[in-house]
This record gives structure tokens, sequence and C-alpha cells, in this order.
């Protein structure tokens, strides 16, 4: 009962929904999904957190990056059904598709200003 209610306490929240839609589009980093909700990142950071501890999203680090992305749903069989309906769930919100719409212009090249030729020449 327990991987039920973390899952379902999960999807209760509006903004952890629309962090899922999101990275149903594309990996994100923090500052991204931060960026694209318009809150602070310790907010998103919460939120990723209790995603991941339902099993609905997961992270891997890639140098100095952390990726986010969905969960396959190996870990709940909850989190693997909600994940599956969510895909086609909301798609004619007027918010999620605004939202999801403007994902093409967060890159976090842009957001956190880390540009490798910049690295580069601070360091000559």
């Amino acid at each position: 009962m327990k991987k039920f209610t973390k899952v379902m306490k999960a999807l209760s929240d509006p903004t952890r929904v629309k962090i899922l839609k999101m990275l149903q589009r594309k990996q994100m980093c923090v500052c991204e999904i931060q960026t694209a909700l318009g809150i602070a990142q310790s907010t998103a950071s919460k939120h990723l957190k209790i995603l991941e501890e339902a099993g609905l999203a997961t992270y891997k680090k890639a140098g100095l990056w952390v990726n986010y992305t969905l969960a396959d749903g190996s870990d709940s069989p909850y989190a693997s059904s909600m994940l599956g309906n969510l895909r086609h769930w909301l798609e004619d919100e007027a918010e999620i598709a605004e939202l999801t719409g403007r994902l093409p212009e967060i890159r976090r090249e842009y957001i956190c200003r880390t540009q490798p030729a910049r690295t580069q020449k601070a360091w000559a």
C-alpha cells in the first residue's frame, strides 16, 4: 500500500504533474524545470525528489549536468500504470499545451551560461 500512496501523493500536486508532462517531451535539468515553471531551484528539487521516491522520475549524471527523465515504471506497477495513462491525459489542457510548447526555447546553455568556449578561455 505504501507504493500506491506515494504515487498518488506525488500526482496530487499540479506542479509535479506539470514536471512529468515536461519530462514526457524531453530530459531536463533542474535549471530548465525551474525556468519553465517560474519556481525556485530548491522548490523544483523538492518536487523532483518526491517524484523520484514515487518511482515516477529518475536522473542520471552526465558530467556537470543532472538529467531528469521519466522513470520506466519498473520499481512500481502503480507508477508504471500512471505514467502510461498520463501520456494521454491533460494533452488538451491549455496550461499544459502552453508549457510544453515553450520547452524548445528553454535550454540549459542559455540559462546557466556554461558554454565550453567561455570555460576554456577563463582557464587560459
